[in-house]
C-alpha cells in the first residue's frame, strides 16, 4: 500500500504520481490479471482504490484546490479496470431520478437482466434494498449494473428496466459479494474491478481474501471544520507540501 501528498497538483505532477500508483498495482497483480477459481467460483482481480485529504476526508467535492481530484481519475483510467464498484450512498451522488413508481402489476422473475455483455467497462452498484431511481442508464458511458437482493420490489424492477439499467441478483435478504464477483466475471467477462468507495462498501474488501491490490493516496486538501480554523490563520500555509509517505 501507498500513501502520497503531492504539492500543488500541477499537471507533470499529478501524471508522475498516477504512473506510479499504477506501477505499483500492476507489481502487485503480478503480471496481467486473470480469473480465478475460489470454491468453484470465478473472481476477478480486485483492486481497492481510495484517496482522502490529509483529515481523512473522502469527499472531492469538499475538496480545496478542485485539482486533487484529477489524481484520482487519472488512476482510474490508467488502472484500466473492467469495471468499477460503489455502495448505494456514492451510487445515488450519481442518480439523476426522483422516484419509481410505487406499485405494478408486473410480476419479474428473479434472474439477471443485463441489457449490454460488450461495454468496455461497466458501473457496478450495490443497492440491494432497490433505493437508487437512476433517471439514467450509464455514468461517464459506463453501463450501470445494480446489484439487488431477491427481496426487492416488483416495482423497483419496472422502473429499472424502463430506465435501461441492468440488474443482477446476489442473495435472497442480503447481498453475498462472492455472488457478486462471480457473477460480473462469467456474466460480463470482468477481469479486473476497482473498488471506489464508499467505505461502508469496500470495508468487506479490505481482507487479503478479497482483494489482489491497494492503492490509497492522500492530497493535500483540509476539510475538517476544525482543520479549517487551525489553518485559518496562515491562509497561505500548505502542511502537506512536499511529503511522501511510502512503505
Amino acid at each position: 500500500m501507498r500513501a502520497v501528498t503531492a504539492p500543488g497538483f500541477a499537471a507533470a505532477t499529478v501524471e508522475r504520481n498516477a504512473r506510479g500508483f499504477v506501477d505499483k498495482a500492476e507489481r502487485d497483480l503480478f503480471g496481467e490479471p486473470s480469473r480465478r477459481r475460489n470454491g468453484g467460483c470465478m473472481k476477478p482481480d480486485v483492486i481497492c482504490l481510495m484517496a482522502s485529504s490529509v483529515d481523512g476526508r473522502t469527499l472531492p467535492s469538499r475538496w480545496r484546490p478542485k485539482s486533487s481530484g484529477d489524481l484520482f481519475e487519472q488512476v482510474h483510467e490508467q488502472l484500466g479496470g473492467d469495471a468499477w464498484l460503489i455502495g448505494r450512498v456514492t451510487g445515488q451522488e450519481f442518480a439523476k431520478g426522483t422516484a419509481y413508481p410505487a406499485t405494478t402489476t408486473e410480476r419479474f422473475p428473479r434472474d439477471n437482466w443485463i441489457i449490454r455483455r460488450d461495454a468496455k467497462a461497466y458501473g457496478i452498484v450495490l443497492d440491494g434494498s432497490g433505493k437508487i431511481c437512476w433517471g439514467r442508464a450509464d455514468i461517464g458511458g459506463d453501463p450501470i449494473v445494480v446489484v439487488l437482493t431477491e427481496a426487492v420490489s416488483d416495482a423497483h424492477l419496472a422502473g429499472l428496466r424502463g430506465e435501461g439499467v441492468s440488474y443482477i441478483f446476489a442473495g435472497k435478504t442480503q447481498i453475498d459479494l462472492v455472488l457478486v464477483l462471480d457473477i460480473v466475471a462469467r456474466e460480463l467477462g470482468v477481469k479486473r474491478l476497482l473498488l471506489e468507495g464508499g467505505g461502508g462498501a469496500m470495508a468487506p474488501f479490505c481482507a487479503p481474501a478479497w482483494s489482489t491490490s491497494s492503492t490509497w493516496f492522500c492530497v493535500p486538501p483540509w476539510t475538517a471544520p476544525r482543520a479549517r480554523r487551525a489553518c485559518s490563520t496562515r491562509p497561505r500555509a500548505r502542511p502537506a507540501s512536499g511529503r511522501r509517505l511510502q512503505r
